[in-house]
């Protein structure tokens, strides 16, 4: 089943996110590989791709696991979350209908 899994960043952790960041692609790149990303990204916390020292207040995930344990497990164990980035993490069944 898929999992939308919502990440709050931790206040002014923007400096650990960028050195934390390749560690975290890594982990995303095994989803994809496997066949089980459907997509990836953060929430820059101003209007605008780049957000420069504004930085990011999270990141959504959505991804295929057997369980809403195993998505759970998955997401404790990102390198954001190890390193403080994430402060809060949910996740939540999640049913795809477009596209």
């Amino acid at each position: 089943m898929l999992y939308a899994i919502f990440c709050e960043d931790a206040p002014d952790s923007l400096e650990m996110r960028l050195k934390v960041r390749p560690a975290h692609l890594q982990r995303l790149e095994v989803l994809k590989s496997q066949g089980r990303l459907v997509l990836a990204g953060p929430h820059p916390a101003i209007d605008a791709n780049d957000p420069g020292a504004a930085g990011f207040t999270g990141s959504l995930i959505v991804a295929e696991f057997a369980s809403l344990a195993d998505a759970y497990a998955w997401a404790e164990q990102d390198p954001y979350k190890e390193a403080g980035v994430y402060a809060k993490i949910n996740i939540k069944p999640f049913k795809k209908v477009f596209p």
